[in-house]
């Protein structure tokens, strides 16, 4: 019995694992012809736009690309009208973009790149040369990781991504079956190659029985059965990236007091480690419940529209004292909207 509970857990962990390793397999069979049509369009290079793909979704596993089909981690800025959600990141419970589908995040992410000015000289480049796009866009600023360019060209060329630059947006599909050969058992592949053959069925129409109510109305119900009472005390403690600070985020309008209450915390102590000019606490604001830190948890940050530097010392869990200091400002003066914020080393004199 306990030989067969063996190889029966054995079989199990090895689908587990198979399915693990074909995870970013499986992202290219899927998304390479969206690189493809986007390489197209504005002349990004296919295989650094799916390496990017890959990595800032985990193999599209990451709940950015699952829950808002958002594949490249764009935030909302200020130009962004479209749904949203929150999600920590850098800082905690930042705003990103979703999608209705991920082709328009593959667009966006094309968007993105061909109209900041930060990217301009990429498209000086060679559109076959993905070592010199890897490295060009991280001398851009596009990630912070000092080996990034090495992770997106590492991918390139473990999967042959580069194959793709040299394909179009009709040929796509059997430059994917030639990578890999075992799709021709998959009718759903083999039926975008032979769309002429794929069998069309009559639309079915289903007469429901009831009067279906909308996601919104649903969640005005629910909002009316609950308390304000009790959506405060389900606030949970969070790890800030930054070195796991304790925070919350509060989910109603409430008071200084109300939080020193439920996490026996002094209100002074709240108060002053979170720079607190009044007791009034408003919804998303970012309290935390220790003393922040003294740098932040990445070398520099821009400055969205509206933000000013109490905002930002919350969002990366920074003193705010420190934080002037650093970018060379008096007291109470804000940033412009873009303007670079140092967050660990102090701002070069001009």
């Amino acid at each position: 019995m306990k030989r067969l509970f063996l190889l029966i857990s054995l079989l199990v962990l090895s689908k587990f694992s198979a399915q693990n390793w074909a995870t970013e397999d499986q992202y290219i069979q899927k998304f390479a012809q969206y690189a493809v049509e986007e390489m197209e369009k504005y002349k990004i290079p296919a295989s650094i736009t799916l390496a990017q793909g890959l990595l800032e979704t985990g193999g599209g596993q990451s709940r950015l690309a699952q829950e808002g089909k958002n594949h490249f981690g764009i935030k909302c800025k200020e130009d962004w009208t479209g749904k949203t959600m929150r999600h920590t990141d850098d800082a905690p419970n930042e705003c990103f973009r979703v999608y209705d589908d991920p082709r328009q995040s593959y667009e966006d992410h094309s968007i993105f790149l061909s109209t900041r000015k930060y990217y301009a000289n990429l498209f000086n480049l060679d559109m076959k040369d993905y070592k010199a796009w890897a490295h060009g866009l991280k001398k851009a600023g596009y990630a912070t990781n000092p080996r990034y360019a090495s992770i997106l060209i590492g991918k390139i060329e473990k999967y042959k991504l580069y194959e793709f630059d040299n394909t179009n947006s009709k040929e796509v599909l059997y430059a994917v079956l030639r990578m890999y050969p075992n799709l021709k058992d998959d009718r759903t592949f083999m039926a975008q190659l032979e769309p002429a053959k794929v069998i069309k069925k009559d639309p079915v129409t289903v007469n429901v029985p009831y009067k279906q109510t909308s996601y919104a109305q649903q969640q005005k119900r629910v909002e009316k059965i609950k308390t304000k009472a009790e959506i405060l005390n389900s606030i949970l403690i969070k790890s800030h990236p930054n070195e796991g600070l304790k925070y919350i985020i509060i989910p109603e309008d409430t008071n200084v007091q109300f939080i020193a209450n439920k996490f026996k915390i002094s209100e002074s102590k709240l108060m002053k480690w979170n720079e607190l000019e009044t007791d009034v606490l408003h919804k998303n604001d970012i309290v935390f419940l220790e003393s922040k830190n003294s740098d932040g948890n990445k070398p520099t940050y821009k400055a969205e529209a509206g933000e000013d530097m109490h905002d930002i010392a919350q969002k990366f869990g920074i003193k705010l004292n420190k934080l002037y200091a650093k970018n060379r400002m008096d007291e109470g003066q804000k940033p412009s909207t873009g303007q670079l914020i140092y967050l660990i080393d102090k701002k070069p004199r001009n």
